[in-house]
């Protein structure tokens, strides 16, 4: 699984040699900028107006939606009828020979998914345990077989011809790295699936810890009678998912509540009132430690800061999946499209957001989630693995995303270390301080760079590195595949330091960032005209509040 610490990169063996040896050399091809450029290799491309009129659309009524609504969309795809045949897939481990949980992506000549009988199923894949038997009709069918990121990626095709007997396809999934046993464990903050699923969804992506979300908006299928004792579920002894996570998302974007032993009352709210710190506030009153800010460029997202109500932020979050980068930002802050142009622009405007919230000396973990059950994603493509010492436990894992030993992923595994420490650490030094970033990267796509991201500024390195840090900051460590059609990367937490007993100052443009922000949130607010004048007050005030807050940041208070 790779090299180890102070080693470089390995890929997929299944790429060329040529892809292996230049996806470190190719310059052209990276991904990367700083605060203050905009400057990416991106194509500039014109933005589909429609298309984004019908995402923002599908967006805004994501709130409403209702649990018939959501197993109408679980029922799409194809199960086959007429004359065929049965295909019986197994899936092995290489290592061991054994049989395995996996997830199987099967279409037709059309492109149209099709069902395992009895099998959880999402837009266009199914989990089984290790064998799954599907009823086709005659034809010819593409699949891809896969178990999260730690596993090499199989596709193959079958025939099916008329009235002929069963087809037998065996795949065998090779191991690329086992984070487990080196203290690294995966989870996610974001799954919407039914729970007598989950289990099977965690094992076929070999994900250990999940917080599925059961309360969300104007659904709460809890009764006081059914709440359980324990909310944390465990099983094959080193896995487990929260089932009373919950999530608020309305006009200002999406706070997902992580440790609450029961629902909040949130089913009352409207799309613009009461704000949502008034829940995030309950929340905390209930003893809420964890609460996440869903995404970066959600409108409420420097108000949460400021109110200290945010304690992780999704920086590998929904809007991108497996095949490609939603192009809006539904009902957040719009990015400008001519610097972050698409396909890849709403990606890279999450992380300039989430930079210029550390450039403000905010201490700020990022997570990752990827909405499986309404988003196109598989449950953990887009993963936070924790590094813990000893046994795993849920508790241990939500430790340590909230200290920040972590990194976020949808497909690079990239572990690294400082000066000998993981990410969430603080340096401490008089003077100038250097130090050795030294890791480990193994990445079933090739990787276009590897990219030490200062103070908001990415420059490109090759691990191991040797970098001189002189005034108070931020760094972390970014891998950035070489793709087109999506943003699949991987990104450590952030390492702090102070340098002469001095925590970071902030960077007057970034606070002004969000001075500006906050600005414009406020007349949106105003202009609200089913706002009642004791409404439009209530909900400005917080952001009256925040504006403040980031003027002191601008002013170096």
């Amino acid at each position: 699984g790779g090299q180890g610490l102070g080693g470089g990169v390995r890929g997929e063996e299944a790429q060329s040699e040529r892809a292996q040896k230049g996806r470190l050399e190719d310059a052209g091809s990276s991904v990367h900028g700083s605060l203050d450029d905009g400057r990416f290799s991106t194509p500039k491309k014109k933005p589909n107006r429609n298309k984004l009129l019908r995402a923002a659309d599908i967006g805004y009524f994501r709130e409403m939606t209702t649990r018939s609504m959501l197993i109408a969309a679980v029922l799409l795809g194809s199960t086959a009828i007429g004359h065929g045949g049965e295909v019986n897939f197994t899936v092995l481990d290489e290592g061991t020979k054994r049989i395995m949980p996996a997830r199987i992506h099967l279409a037709d000549e059309t492109g149209t998914p099709q069902r395992a009988e009895g099998l959880p199923f999402w837009r266009d894949h199914f989990v089984c345990e290790g064998t799954a038997k599907v009823d086709l009709a005659e034809g010819r069918y593409r699949y891809t077989v896969e178990r999260g990121p730690e596993f090499n990626s199989i596709q193959g095709e079958v025939a099916v011809e008329k009235d002929g007997g069963p087809r037998s396809v065996t795949v065998s999934l090779r191991r690329l790295a086992d984070l487990a046993s080196e203290g690294w464990w995966s989870g996610e903050t974001h799954v919407h699936r039914p729970r007598q699923d989950v289990e099977l969804l965690m094992r076929a992506e070999d994900l250990h810890a999940a917080q599925v979300i059961t309360w969300w908006n104007a659904t709460n299928p809890w009764k006081p009678s059914d709440v359980p004792e324990r909310v944390v579920v465990n099983f094959d002894g080193n896995r487990s998912y929260q089932v009373m996570a919950g999530e608020d998302e309305r006009d200002g974007g999406a706070l997902l509540f992580g440790d609450l032993a029961q629902p909040l009352e949130i089913t009352e709210g409207k799309r613009h009132f009461p704000s949502s710190l008034v829940y995030a506030r309950a929340a905390r009153a209930r003893g809420a430690q964890w609460i996440d800010a869903e995404k970066p460029f959600w409108w409420d997202f420097p108000m949460w800061l400021a109110h200290g109500v945010a304690d992780t932020a999704g920086i590998a979050h929904n809007h991108m999946h497996r095949g490609g980068v939603l192009e809006n930002e539904a009902w957040g802050r719009a990015r400008d499209r001519a610097k972050y142009p698409a396909p890849l622009g709403n990606a890279l405007w999450t992380l300039q957001i989430y930079y210029h919230a550390l450039n403000c000396g905010l201490r700020l973990p990022p997570s990752a989630g990827s909405a499986s059950g309404v988003l196109p994603n598989p449950a953990g493509y887009n993963r936070a693995y924790v590094q813990m010492e000893g046994a795993y436990s849920h508790a241990k894992w939500q430790e340590g995303l909230l200290a920040g030993r972590s990194f976020v992923s949808n497909g690079p595994l990239l572990r690294c270390q400082a000066g000998g420490k993981w990410p969430g650490h603080t340096f401490k030094a008089d003077k100038t301080l250097e130090l050795e970033i030294a890791g480990k990267l193994d990445s079933r796509d090739p990787i276009a760079a590897v990219e030490l991201v200062r103070n908001g500024r990415a420059e490109r390195i090759e691990l191991p590195a040797k970098i001189r840090i002189e005034e108070s900051g931020w760094f972390l460590v970014r891998a950035v595949a070489n793709l087109t059609n999506t943003y699949r990367f991987a990104s450590t937490a952030p390492w702090h330091v102070e340098i002469g007993g001095k925590p970071m100052a902030p960077r007057p443009e970034s606070a002004r960032f969000f001075v500006e922000w906050c600005d414009e949130r406020m007349a949106q607010l105003e202009s609200r005209t089913e706002l009642s004048p004791e409404q439009k007050a209530e909900v400005i005030a917080p952001w009256k509040a925040a504006r403040a807050f980031w003027q002191a940041k601008a002013a170096g208070e």
